[in-house]
């Protein structure tokens, strides 16, 4: 009750008072680690994952936070708590264990809301790196203008902390250590608008950008798309990642910039990509779904802009039909892309499932009457190619009983999340893929 009623700047404070002790009670741990904080608009969890393959792939021993899982030196737990940047002295607590357990790099996922609420601080990152950037979390933070800024202190915040002593021998001959301190470095989407903005937030020691135009030091090349995945050039380097999506590309590129400057072979870098797969909750295909004959594909798309990434992939599957589930998150988060989601669902799917989804305090019904209202308006008509159905599991069972041989079901907005958020706090334990699997059991 008392968390309801303070005024958001001093619950911001608040977050500020446990990071501070964090980092105190648990000795300042990322002093000890090379930092890598991941931040963009989307592709943040996909590239903090892909990351860490490649870069145990090249030798080290990794520690990361993100949304999909918490990973310290080969052991992982998914990520339950509904949240990516953790408060309450937890990320400290995760970068001390990771010390512990002989990690050399750290790889973090930091969101906006995360900057806001001062979780980063106290928290040495060495190298920043942009996914991308564009409008979303508007209501959230007010505008799209304070979006930015938040996102924009991520990055200056890392440019400011003091340069690192580290002490890890592999990384002593690599260009990110100098003689007696580490480099402060940036990897930025240079194809996104307000690139500059991100490179010139602080007094980076190196800054790279990767993405299509020539501009850029890691430069995108030859994008095809096929069945089996994505294919291009980077660094002069063929890619053919098992991975759906010309998006995932870019954040390949990154990945990609990020392992040269810590020193990865790019023949080592070659040979992880290629064998790079779908990270949890992202566009994964469940398996058992094929011996029915068709297929089901739970991701976390629950914005239209990553939501158009997934149909471009689904469309290169060309299914006879798409049946889609979705439902739209609340707590007052941006409102406004309930109907346009459900819009889009609705020019793109044959049929369209609305359910329920993280509601928080919000009433799911009048949630999902939003989103239903957007599928509507693009022409669906309820009871035949539109159903609304509160309970989720029940919505992704009549999912699967409406599919038929060569259909596509999609499930979207969760991914591989562990929890539904509703009234007063509480999480309902929650797995969509889990779920699924159940359905398709009985």
């Amino acid at each position: 009750m008392i968390k309801k009623i303070l005024p958001k700047s001093i619950k911001n404070r608040l977050h500020y008072l446990f990071a501070w002790i964090g980092a105190v009670q648990y000795r300042h741990p990322s002093e000890e680690l090379l930092v890598i904080g991941v931040t963009g608009t989307s592709g943040k969890s996909s590239t903090v994952y892909w990351l860490r393959t490649i870069l145990e792939q090249g030798g080290f021993t990794v520690g990361s936070l993100s949304t999909i899982d918490f990973y310290i030196a080969g052991k992982n737990k998914l990520n339950d708590q509904k949240m990516t940047m953790l408060g309450r002295k937890q990320i400290q607590q995760y970068l001390r264990e990771m010390v512990s357990a002989g990690c050399e790099i750290a790889i973090l996922e930091m969101t906006s809301e995360g900057a806001v609420q001062h979780r980063n601080k106290f928290i040495n990152v060495d190298i920043m790196a942009l996914t991308n950037f564009y409008p979303e979390h508007i209501e959230s933070h007010g505008n799209f203008e304070n979006y930015k800024q938040a996102k924009l202190s991520l990055f200056r915040y890392a440019a400011k902390t003091k340069r690192k002593a580290l002490r890890i021998p592999k990384l002593e001959s690599l260009q990110i250590i100098t003689p007696g301190r580490t480099m402060k470095a940036a990897v930025v989407n240079g194809d996104n608008e307000y690139a500059h903005e991100f490179l010139e937030s602080g007094a980076f020691d190196c800054t790279i950008c990767f993405g299509k135009a020539d501009t850029n030091v890691a430069r995108i090349r030859d994008v095809t798309t096929t069945p089996q995945g994505i294919s291009f050039r980077v660094l002069d380097t063929e890619f053919h990642p098992r991975i759906y999506g010309e998006y995932n590309a870019y954040n390949i590129a990154c990945v990609i910039s990020i392992a040269r400057i810590v020193g990865v072979p790019i023949e080592v870098i070659q040979s992880g990509v290629n064998s790079l797969h779908g990270a949890p909750g992202r566009v994964e295909f469940i398996p058992e779904a094929e011996e029915k004959g068709f297929r089901v594909i739970v991701d976390y798309a629950f914005e239209p802009i990553a939501l158009q990434g997934l149909y471009d992939v689904v469309k290169l599957l060309a299914p006879k039909r798409i049946i889609h589930v979705l439902g739209g998150t609340g707590g007052g988060r941006d409102t406004s892309r309930r109907g346009i989601m459900g819009k889009m669902v609705g020019e793109n799917a044959s049929i369209v499932i609305v359910t329920n989804e993280d509601p928080y305090d919000e009433d799911p019904r009048a949630i999902m009457a939003m989103v239903r209202k957007g599928a509507e308006d693009a022409g669906k008509k309820l009871g035949e190619t539109l159903f609304d159905v509160l309970d989720r599991k029940e919505a992704i069972r009549l999912a699967l009983q409406k599919a038929t041989p060569g259909d596509m079901v999609l499930i979207t907005g969760k991914g591989s999340e562990q929890a539904m958020c509703v009234a007063n706090g509480k999480k309902i334990p929650w797995d969509d893929r889990v779920v699924v699997k159940a359905c398709l059991q009985e």
